[in-house]
């Protein structure tokens, strides 16, 4: 019996042959990760047991992003625990404020995570380095805790789940379109310990970093894991930057999926996910009388050199409503960097924009821009539950970076094409 992309990682680092949906299994991690938030708990547990090392102290990651720069004290806390910790334990990658930036885009970035590897992070989003063909998935602070010093985790082998989409993508539509569109198909809780792996010639035509975009979400539909084959695009973004060797794994044609659902890519619209949840999904144009008070671009989902090359595109030469705020957050400082030489930073600058450093901030009522009651706001970040971003009363809609940038011209949600006509 064939295996899909996902229980063929999982046989690999398992030590077997097979391994099938629901069967139970000890792996060996390639890589684990923690932040600011979750690693002071998973540090805590290390020295009540007595746990003086790590299993190897350069497959571990400690990335301070979620309230940095420090937004009081218990966050500047909880940092320097982090740091405390990665020294004292010797652990090569602790990124400091202005070294790193949000985990999600700073591991790819830094080659430290890699096709075929079983990646362990504490923090729900790790799901997004499935886009280099890598199982990945966010556990909880104990979990971290012995992953580190083990490297080793059990899991149960999930069913897969495969979304298809062939054709030309429209104008204006993105990988954060597709992703919205899956979880508004199969609910947020259609996929609980699922993996979630997409194929088609549209996935294939896409960026790393759109990819990205689509595994990052994969966790919105209630999902163990998203994944993608790698191929040669995967091979051209990780080739220059893998700090160690890497496989390429793909599913087999007779693999078995719990579902197999496929798109026509030529007849998708732009989307927005309205409050309380991403799976609230309507058009863009179902969505044009709506107002918003601040426009955010960027996070983990949305905050690499394309998103930030597409929202510039579309502000450039031109001004924010005057009523709006609009915040960008590039997700790492070498992103920030690059966006500077390109003169997006400008643009930002020119259109009436805030430009953040690399890090969490608002996405999930943090700092740096959180919502007011009855404050809208949209945004390219992952989540709009309640109080998600600011306030229980506020709302937060989830969209594209061309959406978001379209809209921060008019304030109201806009569909690109009305500012940007052919």
């Amino acid at each position: 019996m064939g295996m899909t992309i996902t229980e063929k990682i999982l046989a690999a680092h398992a030590g077997k042959k097979e391994a099938h949906a629901g069967e139970l299994v000890e792996c060996k991690v390639d890589f684990c990760m923690g932040n600011d938030v979750t690693a002071p708990i998973a540090v805590k547990r290390l020295r009540e047991n007595g746990i003086k090392e790590v299993f190897d102290k350069e497959r571990v990651a400690m990335v301070p992003s979620h309230f940095v720069p420090a937004k009081d004290i218990n966050s500047a806390q909880q940092v320097q625990e982090v740091k405390d910790f990665s020294k004292e334990y010797g652990i090569k990658y602790f990124f400091e404020v202005g070294q790193g930036g949000i985990e999600h885009a700073l591991l790819p970035e830094n080659g430290l995570v890699l096709p075929g590897d079983i990646v362990i992070g504490a923090d729900s989003h790790t799901c997004t380095y499935g886009a280099l063909g890598v199982f990945s998935t966010g556990v909880g602070s104990t979990d971290l805790a012995y992953t580190m010093a083990t490297g080793e985790t059990w899991l149960k082998t999930p069913e897969s789940m495969k979304f298809i989409f062939n054709g030309k993508l429209p104008k204006w539509v993105s990988s954060k379109d597709i992703i919205l569109q899956v979880i508004g198909d199969v609910t947020v809780d259609g996929a609980l310990y699922r993996a979630m792996e997409f194929a088609g010639d549209t996935i294939e035509s896409l960026s790393l970093e759109a990819r990205m975009t689509i595994c990052n979400m994969a966790i919105e539909a209630g999902g163990k894991s998203g994944i993608i084959a790698p191929d040669a695009k995967t091979e051209d973004y990780v080739k220059s930057k893998a700090k160690r060797p890497y496989k390429f794994y793909a599913s087999d044609p007779d693999a078995t999926y719990c579902l197999v659902k496929e798109y026509d890519a030529t007849k998708m619209e732009p989307v927005v996910a309205w409050p309380f949840q991403p799976d609230n999904i309507h058009t863009v144009s179902e969505s044009s009388k709506i107002s918003i008070d601040q426009v955010i671009i960027g996070s983990c989902t949305n905050g690499r050199i394309e998103d930030l090359r597409i929202a510039a595109g579309i502000l450039k030469g031109r001004k924010v409503d005057k009523n709006l705020k609009v915040i960008i957050f590039p997700a790492t400082q070498r992103i920030w960097t690059q966006a500077l030489k390109e003169g997006l930073i400008e643009i930002f600058d020119a259109a009436g924009c805030i430009i953040s450093p690399a890090t969490c901030g608002p996405c999930l009522g943090g700092h740096m821009g959180i919502l007011a009651s009855k404050e809208s706001a949209i945004t390219t970040t992952n989540r709009n539950f309640v109080g998600r971003i600011g306030h229980p009363e506020s709302k937060a809609y989830l969209a594209s970076p061309a959406v978001a940038a379209a809209s921060a011209l008019t304030g109201r949600i806009t569909h690109p094409a009305e500012v940007m006509p052919e």
